[in-house]
């Protein structure tokens, strides 16, 4: 599989997360916060399982191959090559953690294009180590989260003589922008939505900064001031940092573009007199203030600062327009001789919360269902372990970047939700435990954290059960998973993710498909339309709920099936909200169909007023509402 990185920059917020770790020490320390963003260029690879070994091909950004170059997957060896330092010490140094931390074999890593400029302050290193875990996670189904997976590249660094600080592994979570508070030991992180394109230009000072001896200097500031010099850096770093980026925040939430670039322009003068004085040699910066002065790039910016340590690395300016972003570009290739890299951060709401409705009764699996919902009823994973369905679907929600995921359930069935995700259990019981399934009884408790639950008083339908989501949910789309089926990815990407992935492409709202024969469509939801891509992606014609075989051959062909094949829904959806105000509507009008409130029809008329995509997933859908389905998944679930 193929797996692209991004680098990191870091907008706002230089040095903060190493000053706010030493709250550690000093509480009296404010919080770190920074506001960063992947770039457009990164680190590209092609990776595949190797049965013993750590074997690297890498390529630099000039084109240069190295490699292959083979390491055994033995923790002895792998540490030893961390320590050395180096492009390939930061690959072995996560192998190593991942390694102590998961059973798995050997990977084979082809780093075949690198297009971002190393040392410049885009953290390189720390997009190979996100790389390296995410490459891990993907090849053996580790189901680490983008935090997980940022936690294990940090992890994996800190073992090399680099000494990066927390913010690097930012760049795990791809373009999006993203809010980092840093405090002592703990990360947050929160994913910024703008409403409007922000075009930034990253310049290549080529010049040269000892990143270590800034590091160096500014950590003698730390724990505890001194003198003057360092309370300056420390009120720099603090609450200066603080108010500057909160104000940024607001920029961007707002759209102020010119807003957002005065604070940069502050930023940049607050760092050259308070931190400037701790280590003269490297922050007076002459190239990096030259660049950021330059008089003819005036009338096309916002405002510049320099990026990351700081000092002669790398700049980056705030365009007033897409069109003033190439003119910058322009004026420094052509008249300072420097390179330019373009970002641009886009508009457009993201995917954050997940909706599982769990509210129904499980009338075909009676009297199984007296005992438990069938929502509850195990299944063997993969990875061998039994877990409740629901886990799979809420494990798959959080693995594609879901940060809430909310249960709809009926209120005598909210404590047996509550207890599995929110209730360790009793220390005898934990002690029977093996130590991988105590880490998996911990885990279980940081999934808990995510998940909400909303009680549907009575079931009505499931247009009923999303619609009692609503002030959960807000003025977001959200990713609508059923809570009766499970699904397994047949690609490197699981089946949400194929979904989270096209909508944040198109900006529609999509839902998987999957090709049925007639025989079994009055089971299914099915829809038609017209192809888009290859076969993959079409724009959605016409949805119908459980139609006959002669309405679906008079009204539901799509060309390019076999015949007596037809798209039927495959269970997961990505939804604007405006399905609220249609659902609303029929609940309040009692539109009902064959007696209850249908989700069909309002992602009808969603699809006639803003459009809607259906995405053919590449995977499997296993459904568990009656008892020859839930036979077969359990036969078939664990060796696809």
């Amino acid at each position: 599989m193929k797996i692209f990185v991004p680098g990191r920059i870091c907008l706002l917020g230089e040095h903060s997360d190493w000053a706010g770790g030493y709250r550690r020490t000093n509480a009296d320390i404010e919080k770190g916060y920074a506001i960063i963003a992947g770039t457009n260029q990164g680190i590209y690879a092609e990776v595949r399982p190797h049965p013993t070994s750590l074997v690297i091909h890498s390529t630099t950004p000039d084109g240069e191959r190295h490699g292959p170059y083979e390491i055994p997957m033995e923790a002895s060896a792998l540490l030893a090559e961390a320590e050395k330092g180096g492009f390939f010490s930061y690959i072995a140094g996560v192998a190593y953690q991942v390694l102590t931390h998961y059973h798995v074999r050997g990977l084979e890593i082809d780093n075949y294009k690198t297009d971002m400029p190393v040392k410049k302050g885009l953290s390189s290193s720390a997009a190979i180590c996100v790389l390296t875990a995410r490459a891990f996670n993907r090849v053996y189904d580790l189901k680490m989260t983008i935090r997980g997976e940022m936690e294990m590249a940090y992890q994996g660094e800190i073992i090399t003589p680099s000494r990066c600080g927390r913010l690097d592994q930012g760049c795990a979570f791809g373009n999006r922008p993203i809010l980092m508070t840093f405090d002592g030991d703990r990360l947050d992180t929160s994913e910024l939505q703008v409403q409007s394109n922000f075009y930034f230009v990253i310049v290549d000072l080529h010049a040269q900064k000892n990143t270590k001896k800034i590091l160096a200097d500014l950590n003698r500031c730390y724990p505890f001031a001194d003198n003057d010099v360092q309370r300056g850096v420390q009120e720099l770093l603090g609450p200066i940092n603080k108010r500057i980026t909160h104000e940024a925040l607001e920029a961007l939430r707002q759209s102020d573009a010119q807003r957002l670039g005065a604070l940069m322009t502050e930023a940049q003068d607050y760092f050259n007199k308070l931190a400037g004085p701790a280590c003269p040699e490297e922050l007076t910066a002459p190239v990096l203030n030259r660049v950021l002065g330059y008089e003819p790039l005036k009338p096309h910016i916002w405002g510049g600062k320099g990026v990351g340590s700081q000092g002669d690395g790398t700049a980056q300016f705030l365009a007033r327009s897409e069109a003033d972003q190439q003119a910058i570009i322009n004026i420094i290739e052509r008249e300072l001789g420097m390179t330019c890299l373009r970002l641009t951060l886009y508009a457009g709401a993201q995917v954050r919360k997940a909706l599982i409705p769990a509210a129904g009764f499980g009338a075909r699996l009676f009297p199984a269902s007296k005992a438990t919902k069938k929502e509850l009823f195990p299944v063997v994973d993969r990875d061998g372990i039994a877990k409740p369905a629901i886990l799979l679907v809420v494990e798959e929600a959080i693995n594609a970047g879901m940060e809430e995921v909310i249960l709809i359930v009926q209120e005598h069935d909210l404590p047996d939700f509550q207890s599995f995700f929110n209730q360790q259990v009793t220390i005898e019981n934990f002690n029977k435990l093996s130590p991988p399934f105590q880490e998996y009884a911990r885990k279980l408790l940081e999934i808990g954290q995510r998940v909400k639950f909303v009680v549907q008083k009575t079931q009505e339908g499931l247009g009923h059960a999303v619609y009692t989501a609503r002030e959960h949910i807000g003025g977001e789309p959200f990713l609508l998973m059923l809570g009766d089926h499970i699904y397994r990815s047949d690609s490197d990407r699981s089946c949400a993710q194929q979904l989270v992935d096209a909508f944040n492409k198109h900006g529609v709202s999509v839902l998987g498909v999957r090709q049925t024969a007639e025989s079994q469509i009055a089971n299914f939801g099915a829809l038609t339309g017209n192809w888009i891509d290859d076969h993959e992606l079409l724009s959605v014609t016409q949805f119908a709920e459980k139609p006959t075989i002669d309405d679906a051959r008079n009204h539901l062909q799509t060309p390019g099936l076999p015949e007596g094949e037809y798209l039927t829904v495959f269970g997961e959806y990505i939804i604007k909200p405006q399905i609220f105000d249609y659902l609303e509507e029929h609940i309040e009008n009692n539109v009902r169909e064959r007696g209850e409130f249908q989700l069909t029809s309002a992602l009808d008329r969603l699809r006639k007023e803003d459009g809607f995509q259906g995405l053919v997933i590449d995977g499997k859908r296993f459904d568990i509402g009656t008892p020859e389905f839930y036979l077969e998944t359990l036969k078939t679930y664990q060796q696809m």
